[in-house]
């Protein structure tokens, strides 16, 4: 059984969230934060020998101060992200284990990705080396100006949308950040399009939704009372009753 390690990226901006208090990584969902449902996901995996947590350094802090008992119950690494998401990854990847074989990452704004998604992408990735959780467009494409008026209708054939986790194999991941220089991608897959490598999509649920806005925090909400309960043994949130980031 191949070693992998997750890496939960919560070091985003949250501009859109428009919270005065929380980022969204870290509000209340369930009575947990956002960030800790997505741990959840991976944390009770046996071929999961790590969790990497990537915080912005404005949050350290504060992060520490209220979730510091959850990362030292959940054996979680902590990793200060930087000023675009492949700077954050490329920051977790320091903290790799030896050993570690292939390389999860993952949204902490998706709290709801399923075990069997999860497990699905996994085995893709050790099929082909590179594997994402995505779903086919279903609605009709616009293209819309800056004056809101509609420039064309875009053909959604062939167009997915791209989830996380996205899986790599290690070296493959570590050989392509080395090759784009500079460069900054949007997410892993197109990092691995830019060196010239083939990412395997497989097919993912679109309750896995990002929490974007407010309006998303009520529907992942929804997403999971409707969904098949994780089991986990372990303690989660020592001060659950706490009032989180707040």
């Amino acid at each position: 059984m191949p070693n992998f390690a997750v890496l939960i990226a919560a070091a985003g901006r949250s501009s859109r969230f428009n919270d005065p208090s929380y980022k969204k990584p870290f509000i209340k969902l369930h009575q947990k934060p956002v960030w800790l449902h997505s741990v959840e996901r991976f944390q009770k995996r046996s071929d999961v020998k790590q969790v990497i947590i990537v915080i912005s350094p404005e949050d350290q802090e504060e992060f520490m101060m209220k979730f510091g008992p959850n990362v030292a119950v959940l054996g979680l690494d902590v990793a200060l992200g930087g000023d675009q998401r492949s700077d954050s990854v490329r920051n977790g990847m320091q903290k790799l284990d030896d050993g570690i074989e292939y390389v999860a990452v993952h949204d902490a704004a998706r709290p709801c990705v399923s075990e069997d998604d999860i497990q699905a992408v996994f085995q893709a990735a050790e099929k082909s080396g590179a594997a994402i959780l995505a779903t086919p467009v279903t609605s009709t494409l616009k293209r819309v100006g800056t004056d809101h008026q509609i420039e064309e209708t875009v053909d959604r054939k062939r167009l997915w949308q791209g989830q996380t986790p996205q899986v790599f194999r290690k070296d493959i991941l570590l050989n392509a950040f080395q090759e784009i220089g500079d460069q900054q991608p949007t997410d892993e897959a197109q990092l691995i399009e830019m060196t010239g490598g083939k990412v395997s999509v497989v097919p993912g649920s679109p309750l896995n939704i990002k929490i974007t806005t407010r309006a998303d925090l009520r529907l992942a909400g929804a997403c999971l009372d409707a969904a098949p309960k994780p089991k986990f043994d372990a303690p989660i949130h020592p001060f659950a009753d706490d009032n989180l980031f707040r």
